[in-house]
């Protein structure tokens, strides 16, 4: 269910299982994956995504470790029920984007102003 399945354009300068989480993330941010969903199992997340298994095993235990998912011992892997790391999420990913975007743009000594002004243009 990885929105996009195989169309990810896997950047070579960065971890595959890193990818792979944040594409994971922002589906749950999104709302792709709704809470306490089960997700696909790693052999179907493989093979749409075209890896390794051991590559998005590594990536499914690394949001657990992050608490958007949990393992039900004989059912699979599920999205996180807490509501509280699923509004962390939601504000997280927006925050980051718009801080990367601020330094992006201070990089070509644009003013905060400018930067406002540009924001405010444009939506």
């Amino acid at each position: 269910m990885i929105q996009g399945g195989g169309n990810i354009k896997f950047d070579n300068s960065i971890p595959i299982y890193l990818q792979i989480i944040e594409k994971i993330r922002t589906d749950i941010a999104k709302g792709v994956y709704k809470p306490g969903e089960k997700i696909e199992s790693v052999r179907e997340l493989a093979l749409n995504l075209g890896v390794n298994p051991n590559t998005v095993q590594r990536a499914l235990v690394k949001l657990e470790e992050q608490g958007l998912m949990y393992t039900e011992r004989t059912t699979g892997k599920f999205i996180t029920k807490d509501e509280n790391h699923l509004e962390a999420l939601k504000k997280e990913i927006p925050t980051r984007i718009t801080k990367n975007y601020i330094e992006e743009m201070r990089e070509t000594e644009t003013t905060d102003e400018q930067i406002i002004n540009f924001v405010k243009e444009n939506l």
